[in-house]
């Protein structure tokens, strides 16, 4: 059910009325509309108004010049900025990207038509109620994404558009309407217009959301050669990992050394696997994919979605496809980790335990359990030790990071390793000694240590 009234927060009732006190039009307008008839708290509130920026300034005083070539200033209330935007009808785009110019209007309804979803094409006062002029609301209803107007013109404007249908998609549940689909699907190669970096914070978001399994609306758009040139090569990953576990199952199955009642319970408990790792989702041209829902149990932590998508087609191609979309180096790092230990079958003992530890921080050793959980649930049991000996571990105080060793380089100079390579080696030599057993982590013990390491390289060298 529409709301007829819609609360907002002071500072935007303040700046609205202000407006209008001078003449001038104005309204909420997009996403804060949309999430408050939804029940969400929007993140931010976008106000559009007949006044002109230099209106805008004159009513407000102080003012930040945000965009004055598309009519936007901003307000500051209460250390928040809220963007004041001139109603206006773009331009030609000519970059497919955007508007060559723009022209400003005193009507709502041009500006409103611009706008790229229905959903986020309605405008909100207090005194008007919701303006709704290409029905946002029933859409909402509906639970559609749908253009305004026509869609094959609304991503010819503007590419981006097209991932953030999916990216809406995800983040709202809806389905996305079927001329929608069809004019993104045809479109696909207008993405080569879109920087990598505004096409990774898309995807990042439906990642993110509480569907991140709606990333396969791409493959099944055929936008995936359009973001990356390594993307298409993670779905046929995906593909043949569901391929190699089908396959692993009709053997277990059709096995003569496997009594009847296990293959029953192989049959069961595999068909619980596979629905908590893969379901399917009808997109709305009738094509099909192969989705894993998985990811949607995992935190919605950036490095650990993205290694989770990723994390079949390998390292090396996890890497490759985030430096594609220009990610962040630490996101890239730490998901480089996560991949390469992905499917590492880790022995629920606790110097394997330590020695993995060891290779990657606190937070990212604790993801890899979550995402080895939902990768090979089969493991779960295993993995679920592994926590606990990790648990023990940190209660314990173990030594698992070089910089806690007993022993520091200063000592080993002092005990006469001559710095350089061997100086290193040494370190390291000790180190795993400590991740062998923690009771070595003594200075007195790992300084004897040293001296008989000594004494074997003088040997070594007598001999030569």
């Amino acid at each position: 059910m529409i709301p007829k009234r819609i609360e907002m927060p002071v500072q935007v009732e303040e700046i609205l009325g202000k407006l209008r006190e001078h003449g001038y039009e104005a309204f909420a307008v997009g996403g804060c509309v949309r999430d408050a008839i939804l029940g969400r708290i929007p993140g931010d509130w976008d106000i559009t108004t007949s006044a002109h920026p230099e209106e805008v300034k004159q009513v407000f005083g102080h003012t930040i010049d945000t965009g004055l070539q598309h009519g936007t200033v901003t307000v500051m209330r209460d250390h928040i900025g809220y963007e004041i935007t001139t109603y206006r009808i773009d331009g030609e785009y000519e970059d497919g990207r955007h508007p060559k110019e723009v022209v400003f209007t005193a009507e709502l309804r041009e500006d409103l038509r611009r706008r790229d979803f229905t959903i986020n094409a309605m405008a909100y006062s207090h005194e008007t109620g919701i303006v709704d002029i290409f029905g946002g609301a029933e859409d909402l209803a509906a639970r559609r994404i749908r253009c305004v107007g026509d869609a094959g013109e609304r991503f010819t404007e503007d590419a981006l558009r097209i991932l953030r249908a999916v990216r809406f998609s995800a983040q709202l549940g809806f389905s996305i309407e079927k001329k929608t689909w069809q004019a993104l699907c045809e479109l696909a190669p207008s993405l080569v217009h879109v920087s990598k970096e505004r096409v990774q914070v898309e995807l990042t978001k439906t990642l993110l959301s509480d569907r991140p399994e709606f990333i396969w609306k791409t493959e099944a758009a055929g936008l995936a050669p359009y973001i990356s040139k390594t993307f298409p090569e993670v779905f046929a990953a995906w593909k043949k990992q569901k391929s190699c576990a089908k396959q692993s199952l009709e053997e277990k199955i059709c096995s003569k050394d496997v009594p009847a009642a296990d293959k029953d319970a192989i049959k069961t408990e595999t068909a619980a696997q596979q629905g908590h790792m893969f379901v399917k989702h009808e997109c709305e041209t009738d094509m099909a994919g192969e989705i894993s829902a998985a990811a949607a149990h995992l935190p919605a932590e950036k490095a650990l979605r993205w290694s989770y998508f990723l994390a079949p087609a390998g390292e090396e191609t996890c890497v490759r496809v985030l430096r594609e979309l220009k990610m962040d180096n630490d996101t890239i790092d730490k998901a480089k980790i996560l991949s390469r230990f992905a499917f590492t079958q880790m022995e629920p003992e606790e110097s394997a335990v330590r020695h993995a530890m060891s290779a990657m921080e606190d937070t990212v050793f604790d993801w890899l359990l979550l995402l080895q959980e939902v990768l090979m649930p089969e493991r779960m049991d295993a993995v679920e030790m592994v926590r606990s000996l990790a648990r023990q571990i940190r209660e314990r105080g173990d030594c698992i990071r070089l910089k806690t060793l007993a022993v520091t380089g200063k000592d080993l100079i002092q005990a006469g390793i001559q710095p350089g390579p061997a100086l290193g080696k040494t370190l390291h030599l000790l180190f795993e000694k400590v991740l062998e057993n923690p009771a070595w982590n003594e200075k007195e013990r790992l300084l004897a240590e040293v001296e008989v390491l000594k004494q074997s390289q003088n040997a070594g060298t007598s001999k030569a």
